[in-house]
């Protein structure tokens, strides 16, 4: 209850001309009932092989909302790896977030391990005015099965320029490195073709956020430019990352804004409790929730990450 007060305080001295931005990759949020919609979400409920249970699944939320609270609390929240909307709607009403005012932007999507992107938001600080899942194609106009890239657009409470979001978990390096590449690439196209439809409407205020499955050393991230800043990159130059793969960081989970945005630099957000001595290669490493099918009672693979910008 002590650290719940002192949350609300920060939220209560966070300056009104600030807004606040968070991006977590959650790692398999799927809620403890066996729906058989897909093997990944057979495989987390009780009679599968993880043995997620409805304990397991509330210790998960709870830890997620104890980040969020930790960092000061969010305005804006885009995850990845959620089942689906009852999940969301336990991790806001069945722990401390209860408190605050959120709201859930989500929707289904043609991912073969159902796993979805979401947005929260703050309904005292913004009005959400438009929302809509976007279906990326191949060449040849199939369906790729994957997370859609989920757009919202908003617009202050109280007046002030529109701003959007978009959500993004690209189509990861499992299946073949050339195709999960092609299909990568099509995400980061539909990314500018979102922003050029946008401004033309325009929202020329955009953030792009999300685990795009690679890091900022992919040329294809400066075919954003100069419509797009990657806050990322600082963070890539520097050897830091938000997941620890084979000992050492990498960064695949960005940032990135168009000109108009007045943002802070991207923070890496490093709350103790999410990481783990890493006694193979030393130092330490994000705290997951398995490894393997042995529980471990983490949160994630990733650290989240984080911005503020000018909220008018």
């Amino acid at each position: 209850m002590f650290k719940f007060l002192i949350a609300l305080s920060l939220v209560a001295a966070q300056p009104e001309d600030s807004l606040r931005v968070l991006f977590w990759n959650v790692e398999n949020l799927f809620d403890w009932k066996a729906d058989g919609t897909s093997a990944s979400e057979m495989e987390f409920s009780s009679k599968g092989e993880k043995h997620w249970t409805k304990r397991r699944f509330k210790a998960k939320c709870n830890a997620i909302a104890k980040t969020i609270l930790w960092s000061g609390t969010q305005d804006v929240i885009g995850l990845a790896e959620v089942e689906n909307r009852f999940a969301l709607e336990r991790l806001l009403e069945d722990t401390a977030l209860r408190k605050m005012d959120y709201r859930i932007v989500h929707f289904d999507s043609p991912d073969r391990r159902s796993i979805d992107v979401a947005l929260l938001y703050r309904k005292s600080r913004l009005e959400l005015t438009s929302a809509k899942p976007i279906h990326l194609y191949d060449a040849d106009s199939t369906l790729i099965p994957t997370r859609d890239i989920l757009l919202a657009e908003f617009r202050p409470v109280g007046g002030g320029e529109p701003i959007a979001f978009l959500v993004n978990h690209h189509p990861s390096q499992y299946g073949g490195k050339e195709v999960s590449s092609a299909r990568r690439a099509i995400a980061v196209g539909k990314i500018k073709f979102l922003a050029d439809s946008l401004r033309q409407a325009g929202t020329t205020r955009i953030v792009s956020m999300g685990d795009m499955n690679d890091t900022p050393a992919n040329p294809v991230y400066k075919t954003l430019e100069p419509e797009f800043i990657n806050l990322a990159e600082p963070h890539h130059l520097a050897g830091e990352g938000t997941i620890r793969f084979d000992g050492g960081w990498e960064v695949i989970d960005m940032f990135f804004v168009t000109p108009e945005v007045q943002s802070s630099p991207m923070e890496i957000l490093h709350p103790p409790f999410l990481t783990v001595p890493d006694k193979e290669h030393g130092g330490t490493k994000p705290f997951r929730t398995y490894s393997g099918p042995r529980y471990l009672g983490g949160v994630s693979d990733h650290r989240p990450i984080a911005i503020k910008i000018v909220y008018l």
